[in-house]
């Protein structure tokens, strides 16, 4: 039923940014069963029976990371397992509100909470107006099982953009190649941040550093929370530029120019020499404690734009990572602006933490209480609601905001049978 109630949804256009046909979904679902819905400015939706006190609230964002935009995955069951076909699963967070739709159709008497927009910023977290009346939480956004999550990493998203661009001659007769770069591994800038995944920026800008080629168009990188696959960019150089990676290609181009666009050299002198990846990493919690990911760069008519996300476990490193950042981009002479950051969450071990350990070592041996190196909605409740016990939970996601996501289904009935123990025993 729950894989079921995966496809289903599944079926339903659920980018980031993308709420009518999923909402419409939602409340004739909610109805079917006696459910009453609210639905807030932000397009989050709060699912709960009216004539009962809930002591548990489960929650998921159904928003999910589209590689291309407007896409339904086609999905694909395999070897025990369920992925998309050239596109993301949408597992993330899409298995969580399967198992919260199956709970519904068992009539429970849990508060359901589904959240927009998680994907670019935790917007619908951010902007939440519902009342939660549980005490508890779960979670159903991690992605390991044997790990429960009480705590996970804050981040904040850096833009910076210059349009200085000039008209220069082609005095030296530079000959203009075309640089591509496409089908990398990709991955979560949070989760996947240590697991060295190609960045594409980083080896597109290393070819035209070592080449000394002057950037006359640039385009790359798909989402600011995914390591970038995929990157295109037109330089002019009298070197011949040298492949980096085994996914690159380069054409010359036969046209010869007598002029050329010059885009700011400090775009490559930025990119050639920023620090990208893991910053710090504890060895002791096994656990990346400071990263930065440089995902997008794009080329418009008048000017280029640079997106990167950084993200810590720790509060004050976010802040002075961020600064750093800024103040680097300034000196190059970028205009630089931040957005969306979200603060950590702090772990903490409570009563509710000892009871969805007790419970999961019955299916898991000896399950691990850790904190993700990713932004969860967790931290925005637990600001919005101090008092309110969460733990997050779910099963095994592989390679999420890729085109290699894939989820185990045996683990996601594990987890469920998790979840119902839990909501038992309340």
């Amino acid at each position: 039923m729950i894989l079921e109630l995966f496809k289903t949804i599944t079926s339903i256009a659920r980018c980031s940014g993308t709420y009518t046909s999923f909402i419409e979904f939602i409340t004739q679902y909610a109805t079917k069963y006696n459910y009453v819905c609210d639905i807030d400015s932000a397009n989050n939706i709060l699912c709960y029976k009216s004539d009962k006190k809930p002591i548990l609230c489960l929650q998921s964002h159904y928003d999910i990371v589209c590689l291309q935009d407007n896409t339904i995955p086609t999905l694909i069951q395999e070897n025990g397992y369920i992925k998309a076909e050239k596109s993301t699963l949408g597992a993330d967070n899409g298995i969580g509100c399967a198992y919260m739709l199956n709970l519904m159709a068992e009539h429970s008497e849990c508060e359901f909470l589904f959240t927009a927009d998680e994907e670019i910023g935790l917007v619908g977290a951010n902007k939440l107006a519902l009342d939660i009346k549980s005490s508890k939480m779960l979670n159903l956004d991690s992605e390991e099982i044997g790990y429960i999550s009480i705590g996970c990493a804050g981040g904040i998203d850096i833009v910076a953009s210059t349009n200085v661009t000039k008209i220069v001659p082609n005095n030296e007769n530079k000959i203009l190649y075309e640089i591509t770069i496409d089908n990398l591994d990709g991955g979560h800038s949070g989760v996947d941040i240590d697991k060295n995944i190609p960045n594409s920026i980083k080896l597109i800008f290393e070819t035209i550093n070592k080449c000394n080629g002057d950037l006359i168009d640039i385009n790359a990188g798909e989402r600011i929370n995914s390591i970038p696959k995929s990157a295109k960019a037109i330089i002019a150089t009298n070197q011949p530029p040298k492949i980096s990676h085994k996914n690159m290609k380069i054409n010359k181009i036969d046209a010869i120019s007598e002029h050329y666009k010059l885009l700011d050299p400090n775009i490559v002198k930025f990119v050639s020499e920023f620090q990208n990846g893991v910053l710090q990493y504890d060895n002791n919690l096994d656990i990346v404690i400071d990263s930065v990911n440089l995902a997008i760069i794009t080329t418009t008519i008048d000017k280029v734009i640079i997106e990167l996300s950084a993200r810590s476990m720790d509060n004050s490193n976010l802040d002075t990572i961020s600064n750093n950042i800024v103040r680097q981009l300034q000196d190059y002479g970028f205009d630089v602006y931040t957005h969306s950051r979200y603060s950590a969450w702090k772990p903490e071990q409570n009563e509710f933490t000892k009871l969805v350990s007790k419970i999961y070592e019955k299916y898991v041996p000896n399950p691990k209480l850790y904190a993700i190196h990713a932004g969860l909605e967790c931290a925005i409740f637990k600001e919005k609601f101090p008092n309110l016990q969460i733990v997050s939970i779910g099963p095994n996601i592989y390679y999420p905001h890729s085109d290699r996501e894939k989820c185990e289904i045996k683990s996601v009935y594990i987890v469920y049978e998790i979840i119902k123990e839990i909501i038992k025993s309340l």
